[in-house]
């Protein structure tokens, strides 16, 4: 071993040793100085108390009198349910609205809270003028009365859709006075009689165009049966032509019903 090193060993000892007297001296003389100051132990200790009590003293206060008063119960006034509410104080805002106050609408969207209705397939309908190619075409035909909207002079007398004016129409009723047009349509007689014929009422009409009188069978009376003449009779009592101020007072004409058998 190297001297240095043994020297070193020797003052490690040393040192050791002597903060050990040190330390021994410290608590004999702390010891003796607690002994001095009378240091002394309680034998046996006092008891533990585990509670505290602490004793409040109650002042006297003077009861408070209780004021009694004479008089009415306060009661609810009785309501008149026939009189409109009256509003003491009306909810109104303090800013003004420049547009109306509305939400925007509701859209679809992926997360399906807007129910989305499911389109009506609506069935194809056939163009009545693929059934009847001659309808389209504009010509004096015979389909020509069907493809029109309105009856002209064009049309030749006895068409379907045949001016009354210039031809006798088979089934529908004439109207014949001079200067004067039948307001509406010519009221259509009511028959049970199964009988057919032509029945030629001479009609007297006023300046106000009302038929005053009404005689069947004029000339073009097919037929003698009275139930016609009379369901012929009836019904022109019913018809009615334009006003006119220059016409004479009682003008005569001519109605004539074409009957067939129901």
């Amino acid at each position: 071993m190297q001297p240095y090193q043994r020297t070193r060993q020797q003052r490690e000892k040393k040192s050791g040793v002597i903060g050990l007297l040190i330390t021994l001296g410290f608590h004999a003389l702390a010891l003796v100085v607690l002994l001095a100051c009378g240091l002394t132990y309680l034998d046996p200790p006092p008891p533990e108390r585990t509670s505290l009590v602490i004793e409040f003293e109650e002042e006297d206060v003077p009861d408070k009198p209780v004021i009694t008063r004479v008089g009415r119960q306060p009661q609810a006034e009785e309501v008149d349910v026939t009189k409109p509410v009256e509003l003491v104080q009306k909810a109104e805002s303090p800013y003004v609205n420049d547009h109306p106050n509305t939400t925007p609408a509701t859209k679809p969207d992926p997360h399906g809270d807007v129910e989305v209705p499911t389109p009506k397939v609506e069935e194809p309908v056939l163009d009545p003028r693929a059934s009847f190619p001659g309808m389209s075409k504009k010509d004096d035909s015979a389909t020509a009365p069907h493809s029109a909207s309105e009856a002209s002079e064009g049309f030749k007398a006895g068409q379907p859709d045949g001016n009354t004016k210039e031809g006798k129409v088979e089934g529908s009723a004439n109207a014949h006075v001079k200067g004067r047009n039948v307001v509406g349509s010519l009221p259509k007689p009511s028959y049970a009689t199964q009988a057919q014929g032509t029945v030629v009422v001479q009609v007297k009409v006023d300046q106000y165009g009302n038929v005053t009188e009404a005689i069947p069978g004029a000339e073009g009376t097919t037929v003698t049966d009275k139930n016609l003449w009379n369901a012929a009779r009836n019904a022109a009592m019913k018809a009615h032509f334009n006003m006119d101020a220059g016409a004479p007072a009682v003008q005569t004409g001519t109605i004539t019903y074409i009957f067939k058998l129901k």
